[in-house]
């Protein structure tokens, strides 16, 4: 079972594993990450500097949550977007862990653990949504069909 941060309750999830499913399908990292609510240390990650047209997923059950129409280059070192392709793709929880207070982002799908949210993007929205690259898988636009770019 992921682990909860306090004040936040789980929820019934279209795509509930047991735990030992989870550790099976997922990489070591991206357990720690996607169920355990970890980080992967910055500028490590696959995605960060990925420049590619398409779409990113989550690598715990293949929501589709960014386009690459939405990433841009916070200096972070984890991916960063400025809205999810659907705003019901995702779930934003209080997090007040680390002596911080900051939203965790959450897959709606699956529960698994995204990154943060921040409220200081240099785009319209101003939000900077810091992903985890390891949470993310890409699907790369279809090169034949233009016009596809966000998928």
């Amino acid at each position: 079972m992921r682990k909860v941060h306090a004040g936040t309750e789980e929820v019934a999830r279209e795509v509930q594993k047991p735990d030992e499913q989870w550790r099976q399908e997922l990489t070591p990292l991206q357990y720690n990450v996607l169920r355990e609510a970890h980080t992967e240390r910055p500028f490590t990650g696959e995605y960060v500097n990925n420049h590619a047209d398409g779409s990113y997923r989550c690598a715990g059950c293949g929501n589709k949550l960014f386009s690459s129409d939405a990433k841009f280059d916070s200096g972070t070192g984890w991916p960063s977007f400025d809205e999810p392709t659907v705003a019901e793709a995702v779930e934003l929880r209080s997090d007040n862990s680390l002596f911080m207070r900051r939203t965790e982002v959450v897959c709606r799908r699956c529960g698994g653990h995204l990154g943060h949210v921040f409220n200081d993007g240099p785009t319209r929205t101003g939000k900077r949504y810091c992903m985890n690259s390891c949470s993310l898988s890409f699907e790369p636009a279809a090169a034949d069909q233009p016009g596809t770019a966000s998928g």
